[in-house]
C-alpha cells in the first residue's frame, strides 16, 4: 500500500528514502547544471554572464574564508569546501587570500571573500616611488634626499710654480743632512758649505751668521720653538748654539765622534743624531755636554723629531729602523722595522695625538703611518720615489712630501684618504730639504741643484683658500749670499 507522500508526489520511493533526500539530490543536480552552463562552451553567444561576487550569498554555501581551527583532514568538510570553490570560481579563488593587513580574510566579513580581487599587482622593486616621502627616497637621511645635499666643494687650486726662487751656492746634495729650517720669527736659516746664512722673509735681508772655517762644514741647523736661538751640527761632531738676533755663539757642546747630521728641539732639550749611531740629549742649562745618550740604531741617525707634547721622540736611521723613545727612558719603547730603506722623513700630526708618519728611501719609497700608543701601522702608501722629507700642515689635515729618485717631485696629500691634492715639479735634483713658514701656508724646498724654491701650498687658518699664483715674476731669482 502506497504511503501518502508517494501518492501525493506520484513517485514510487524505495524503502529508506524520503522526500527530503530527493529534494537535496534534485538541488545538487540543478546546481551542477548551473555550473556547467557557467563554464566556457562553444556557444555562439559572444558574452557570458559574470555574477557579482560581493553580492553573492556565499556564506549560504559555507564558502567564506575561515582559518581552520583544527588541522584539515582528508575527506573532511574543509577539503570539500575548497574543492567546491575551485570548481565554481577557479583555482585562484580556492587558495586563501590575504587581506591588506597581511593576514587571511576574517570570518567576520563573509560577504567579501577577498578585498584584493581583480586588482593589478605592482612590482615595487622595479617601480620608482611617486611620493616624495617614499621610504626609498628617505632611506636613513632623516627625510633629506641626496639631491638636497650641498654639492661637493671643488678641489683646492694649488699654484704649480714657485712664487720665489733663491740661488743657494754650495747647498750640499747629501741625503743624510738637514741644513734648512724656518723659525717662528719668520727667519730662514740655510747651511751653505762652511757657513750659515739667515734670510729674513719680511724684507728679504740676508745675514751671515757664522763661518766654521775651512776644516769644518755645516751638517744640520735647527731653530728653537721660540725662534730666538739656533743650533748648528758640524762635521766634527760638535753642536753649537747661537743667538739668532745678536749673531753670537752661546755655547759649544761635544760628545759625538763624527758628523752631527740631524737636530731636534723640544721645550728645553736639544737632541742630536750622528753618524756614530748615537742620540745625545743636551740641556744648555747644565754644564755637561749632554745629559743622556740614547743607543738603539745600528747605523747613522738621519731623522729626528719630537712630538708636539714633548713626550715622545721619533728617530730614523740608515739601518731602516724607526724608533720611538719617551722622555723617561734610555731604551726605545717602539722598534718599527717595516721600512726597507733609510728613514729620514719623519713628522708628527698636529691634529691627532700619537699619530706619526715616516718615509723610506729609494728601496722603500713608502709613506707609513703609525699609532705610537700600540705600535700598529695604520696605512702605507707607495709614492714611487725616494721619500726625503715630510711635513704635516697645522692649518689643514694634509701632508707634503718631497722626493728624490727618480722624479724629484713635491707631493701634497689629503689625510687620511691619502688622495693627491697636487704634484709640483721644478727641481732638477733630489728635493732633500724642506721647511714650513710660521703661518703654515708656504713651504721652502732645497735641492742639490743649489736652489731654494718657495711654494704656496696650504690655505690659511681663517681664509682656507690658497694664495693665488703670482704670475711670471715669481720665477725671478735672488741670491741668498
Amino acid at each position: 500500500m502506497a504511503s501518502p507522500q508517494s501518492t501525493k508526489t506520484g513517485l514510487n520511493l524505495p524503502a529508506g528514502m524520503n522526500q527530503t533526500s530527493l529534494r537535496l539530490e534534485t538541488f545538487s543536480s540543478s546546481f551542477r547544471g548551473i555550473s556547467s552552463l557557467s563554464s566556457p562552451s562553444k556557444s555562439t553567444c559572444s558574452d557570458r554572464f559574470i555574477p557579482c561576487r560581493s553580492s553573492s550569498r556565499l556564506h549560504a554555501f559555507d564558502l567564506q574564508d575561515k582559518e581552520p581551527t583544527t588541522p584539515v583532514k582528508e575527506g573532511g568538510n574543509e577539503a570539500y569546501s575548497r574543492l567546491l570553490k575551485s570548481e565554481l570560481f577557479g583555482s585562484d579563488f580556492a587558495s586563501p587570500c590575504l587581506s591588506p593587513a597581511g593576514r587571511q580574510g576574517s570570518a567576520s566579513s563573509p560577504m567579501s571573500p577577498c578585498t584584493n580581487m581583480l586588482r593589478f599587482k605592482t612590482d615595487r622593486s622595479n617601480s620608482s616611488p611617486s611620493s616624495p616621502f617614499s621610504p626609498s627616497i628617505l632611506g636613513n637621511d632623516n627625510g633629506l634626499s641626496s639631491d638636497s645635499s650641498p654639492p661637493p666643494k671643488p678641489p683646492r687650486k694649488v699654484p704649480k710654480t714657485p712664487h720665489k726662487v733663491l740661488d743657494a751656492p754650495s747647498l750640499q746634495d747629501d741625503f743624510y743632512l738637514n741644513v734648512v729650517d724656518w723659525s717662528s720669527q719668520n727667519v730662514l736659516a740655510v747651511g751653505l758649505g762652511t757657513c750659515v746664512y739667515l734670510w729674513t722673509a719680511s724684507n728679504s735681508k740676508v745675514t751671515k751668521l757664522c763661518d766654521l772655517g775651512p776644516n769644518d762644514s755645516v751638517c744640520s741647523v735647527q731653530w728653537t720653538r721660540e725662534g730666538s736661538y739656533i743650533s748648528i751640527g758640524t762635521s766634527h761632531g760638535q753642536v753649537q748654539v747661537w743667538d739668532g738676533i745678536q749673531c753670537k755663539r752661546v755655547r759649544t757642546m761635544g760628545g759625538h765622534q763624527t758628523r752631527t747630521g740631524v737636530l731636534a728641539w723640544n721645550s728645553r732639550i736639544l737632541s742630536s743624531g750622528s753618524r756614530d749611531r748615537n742620540i745625545l740629549q743636551h740641556d744648555i742649562r747644565v754644564q755637561s755636554d749632554y745629559v743622556s745618550k740614547l743607543v738603539g740604531h745600528k747605523s747613522e741617525v738621519c731623522g729626528l723629531k719630537w712630538s708636539h707634547d714633548d713626550r715622545e721622540l721619533a728617530s730614523g736611521g740608515n739601518d731602516n729602523q724607526l724608533l720611538v723613545w719617551n722622555n723617561h727612558s734610555q731604551q726605545p719603547i717602539l722598534k718599527l722595522t717595516e721600512h726597507t730603506a733609510a728613514v729620514k722623513a719623519i713628522t708628527w700630526s698636529p691634529h691627532q695625538s700619537s699619530l706619526l708618519a715616516s718615509g723610506g728611501g729609494t728601496a722603500d719609497r713608502c709613506i707609513r703611518f703609525w699609532n705610537t700608543t700600540n705600535g700598529h701601522q695604520l696605512n702605507s702608501i707607495d709614492t714611487g720615489s725616494q721619500v726625503c722629507n715630510l711635513a704635516w700642515s697645522k692649518n689643514v689635515n694634509e701632508i707634503v712630501s718631497t722626493h728624490g729618485y727618480s722624479q724629484n717631485q713635491i707631493m701634497l696629500w689629503k689625510y687620511p684618504s691619502m688622495s693627491k691634492v697636487a704634484t709640483l715639479t721644478g727641481h732638477s735634483m733630489r728635493v732633500l730639504y724642506l721647511a714650513t713658514s710660521p703661518d703654515g701656508q708656504t713651504i721652502v724646498t732645497g735641492a742639490g741643484d743649489e736652489t731654494l724654491r718657495f711654494w704656496n701650498v696650504f690655505p690659511s687658518v681663517k681664509m682656507q683658500t690658497p694664495v693665488k699664483d703670482t704670475g711670471l715674476w715669481s720665477l725671478g731669482r735672488t741670491q741668498i749670499r
